[in-house]
């Protein structure tokens, strides 16, 4: 058994930047995927509403630590066989695309029913509605709960734990089993967390704040 010192620390904290990559890519897939989700929730087609609120439902309604699961033991049933990186890439990515994409859907029906009243008089189809008069408006809306929502992504990602991903919360466990110090290994990963967080989770309260004086009337 090992005494935790400086090495240790850095062990920990150098995973910190495996955490932010996934964070990355499960925000940038989810963004993707969340934009497809809100606009299907919010299209003309009858069927792209059913088939988005049916994904939104499934994902938000199981735990992600399931969706792990499922996609890391599932995918070599299937035949295929998968990292832990591409199971919790693949597994956060869906799970933020449901997310984001109710987040975002209740920003765009928060659009006034004037500016789509207004579209509709210009003749506008669809898709230039949305390009050039609701998603712009949407976008201001949106901003600070999607950065609050990144918050809960890189929380999220300290679930890929579980299938061994070396991320911190993995990293974390590696060195509690080698020095038998629990409190002060996830104290420092707690620590670690909180970094990450604590910043975005100010901007995302900033933003709130300076939205609610801008519609203030």
């Amino acid at each position: 058994m090992r005494t935790f010192g400086f090495s240790e620390f850095l062990f920990i904290l150098e995973a910190a930047k495996w955490t932010v990559a996934l964070s990355m890519i499960a925000f940038t897939g989810g963004a993707i995927g969340g934009l497809v989700i809100a606009l299907s929730r919010t299209s003309e087609s009858r069927l792209g509403q059913m088939l988005a609120g049916g994904f939104i439902q499934l994902f938000q309604g199981t735990p992600l630590l399931l969706q792990l699961f499922l996609v890391f033991f599932g995918a070599p049933v299937l035949g295929m066989n998968i990292n832990p990186w591409i199971a919790a890439g693949v597994a956060l990515i869906l799970n933020s695309s449901a997310f984001l994409g109710q987040i975002w859907r209740g920003c765009i029906e928060a659009i006034p029913s004037g500016q789509w009243e207004a579209a509709s008089a210009l003749n506008l189809r669809y898709v230039p509605r949305m390009r050039y008069v609701i998603l712009p408006q949407a976008f201001k809306i949106a901003v600070a709960p999607t950065v609050g929502y990144m918050v809960q992504i890189i929380k999220g990602t300290s679930l890929a734990a579980i299938i061994g991903f070396a991320e911190v919360t993995r990293s974390g466990q590696i060195i509690n089993n080698a020095t038998f110090q629990p409190l002060i290994v996830f104290s420092v990963v707690a620590a670690i967390y909180f970094v990450l967080c604590w910043p975005l989770s100010l901007l995302a309260a900033r933003m709130e704040r300076r939205q609610a004086v801008a519609m203030a009337p």
